[in-house]
């Protein structure tokens, strides 16, 4: 922790309840922040408050800070203006900075007859035609492959004329994407119609070349090329069938960004969909750490648009912003021209901020080796819940036993939504004897925090705290465990899950009472999976347990006859009952027994 927080801390309460920007600087002079704030005194200030609220970079950036400066200014408007300027020429290291990596990206047809589409970064002086070029690399990959598709273009790495029959036609050729012209059966003639087709579509666009195909085909028909006729009128079904599935995606839609971000507590990414005339045209995906959930949306916004020259008339967000009249007024000087920030709540657009958002959860679910899926149930347990962060590490607990022997407990772990399976571990009862599963979950939860505290600076195993604890239990469990926790100064989420009648899960509960989990279908389904599973692994390590110890109070109390050779006879004659029925010249031929241990299990079965 930084040792000078009580004194920045006191200088921040100095500050004046106006506008204007903070400048953070590390030891070494340099500048490591830059921020805007309506009321300077309560921004800075809370920086130096409590560190428990605050995530890692937040954290982090604040145990550097040696000193700070600020500028006043006449309204939060000035302050953006003068935020957007100081940061574009300091490019403080905490602050979100995008770079403006907007190359441009061509179509190229490759050289030859048998030429093929594909997209390229830049030019390169091969024999190819190049047309471009085009800032956005999406557009050009995504329109080269509806091309490809929809004219039956070969997209593979067979080579024209030479590989002509020399294989069987690919998996594209038989779903009708592709012609295939390895066969060695297309005529160049068809082969080049279709690629200055495709040329026609990937300039003038779906409308444009439906125009030019229709006209096309009616006068292949009247000529009474009625082969040609029925390819063209294919391929005309064909751009018709992928031009509506665009409308379904943005049917109302002209010209807009749309703007979602999604956060696990670590890590946020930022999903950019930019819309013209109603198609999707560009999509962008930027990750970098989480900072202070409040300013972050308006700081990504800032610095992205500082870097682009074309700012649409609406920009489509998925929360509001508190400097929203500000930022408006900033985007609209940029533009030359009105801009208005919305966060749409009903209908078509909010349809496209949802699969913006999803679309960001699953570019975050992807670094993680996790799914889209799995990262919004994770995100509905959060709201449900409470909590601070994503649970991505969750451990949970059960107890097993039967009228008091034998007790154990099973701990499962689930990352990013799924069973780690080589984190789960088995616990045995050592501190008392009897049914008491309060004092066991207890016993439990302090072996594991105990190990925490042994192992935590490797930051593995039992060296990691979980983002939550779920007990198999209800209040008295959950009261046992905050007990322990309270005592060795932990702070983890903790909730018990309840079952109903039909040892279904129910509900959780925590501090302040139950909640209930039946409305969240994606939550119920994964709390009841979670539930069972660690059921399941409790009472599997309980039966072992059982096993061993029927096992040796019956074979192993006979005089003569070890753990060694009890195993050799279960393993020879299968079952207990089998050894109690088997005659003295069957024991004796067993595996590793004489002729007096035989006799001592013969009498001792018989005999009892």
């Amino acid at each position: 922790m930084n040792p000078k927080l009580p004194e920045l801390r006191k200088k921040a309460m100095a500050l004046p309840l106006l506008p204007g920007v903070y400048i953070m600087h590390a030891s070494d002079g340099g500048i490591i922040y830059i921020g805007k704030a309506k009321a300077l005194k309560n921004r800075v200030s809370q920086y130096f408050g409590s560190q428990n609220n605050h995530p890692d970079k937040v954290r982090r950036m604040v145990d550097n800070v040696d000193d700070f400066e600020y500028i006043i200014t006449d309204s939060e408007f000035e302050a953006l203006i003068l935020e957007c300027s100081l940061i574009k020429q300091h490019t403080p290291k905490y602050n979100i900075l995008l770079k403006d990596d907007k190359g441009y990206s061509y179509i190229r047809v490759s050289p030859g007859d048998w030429g093929r589409l594909s997209c390229a970064l830049q030019k390169a002086d091969d024999g190819a035609r190049y047309i471009g070029p085009y800032t956005s690399s999406f557009y050009v990959k995504s329109a080269v492959e509806e091309a490809n598709k929809i004219f039956m273009l070969p997209t593979c790495n067979r080579r024209f004329p030479q590989d002509f029959g020399k294989a069987r036609p690919c998996l594209n050729y038989h779903i009708k994407q592709c012609m295939a012209p390895c066969t060695g059966r297309v005529k160049l003639a068809d082969y080049r119609e279709s690629l200055g087709l495709a040329l026609d579509f990937l300039k003038g666009g779906s409308s444009e070349s439906i125009k030019q195909l229709t006209v096309q085909m009616e006068e292949a028909a009247e000529n009474l090329e009625f082969e040609r006729a029925a390819r063209i009128r294919d391929k005309i079904n064909a751009v018709k069938k992928l031009s509506g599935r665009q409308k379904v995606v943005a049917n109302k839609v002209l010209s807009e960004d749309v703007i979602a971000g999604f956060s696990d507590g670590g890590r946020t990414c930022y999903q950019v969909f930019r819309y013209d005339e109603g198609r999707l045209f560009d999509r962008e995906s930027f990750i970098f750490d989480s900072g202070d959930s409040d300013t972050e949306p308006e700081e990504f916004l800032v610095s992205y648009y500082t870097l682009r020259r074309d700012i649409p008339k609406q920009i489509a967000l998925d929360r509001e912003l508190d400097g929203k009249e500000e930022l408006e007024r900033w985007l609209s000087e940029k533009r030359g021209g009105k801009v208005a920030l919305t966060v749409p709540q009903r209908g078509e657009q909010a349809k496209l901020v949802a699969m913006c958002r999803s679309n960001a959860a699953e570019a975050l679910a992807q670094q993680k080796g996790a799914t889209v899926r799995e990262f919004g149930v994770l995100e509905e347990l959060r709201e449900l819940l409470g909590l601070d962060k994503l649970p991505e590490y969750i451990e949970s607990y059960d107890i097993s036993n039967l009228s008091g022997s034998e007790n154990v407990a099973g701990m499962v772990v689930y990352q990013n939504g799924r069973p780690l399976k080589s984190a789960y571990r088995k616990f045995k009862i050592k501190g008392f004897e009897g049914q008491d599963d309060y004092a066991s979950m207890a016993e439990v939860l302090t072996r594991r925090f105990e190990e925490y505290e042994s192992e935590k600076d490797s930051g593995e195993g039992f060296g990691r705290l979980p983002d939550l604890i779920l007990l198999d239990g209800g209040k008295g469990q959950v009261a046992a465990v905050r007990e322990v926790m309270l005592k060795m100064n932990l702070d983890v989420p903790l909730f018990g899950m309840v079952k109903d009648d039909k040892h279904r899960t129910r509900a959780v509960t925590g501090d302040g009472g139950e909640i209930a989990i039946s409305s969240r279908r994606a939550v119920f389904t994964f709390l009841s999976k979670l539930q069972d599973e660690v059921h399941r692994f409790a009472i599997g390590y309980h039966h072992t347990r059982r096993k061993n110890a029927t096992f040796k109070s019956s074979l192993t109390q006979i005089e003569g006859i070890g753990e060694v050779r009890a195993r050799a006879l279960l393993k020879h004659f299968r079952t207990i009952e089998n050894i109690s029925n088997a005659d003295l010249s069957e024991l004796e031929a067993a595996p590793g027994m004489t002729r007096d241990s035989a006799l001592a299990v013969y009498h001792w079965f018989h005999d009892n």
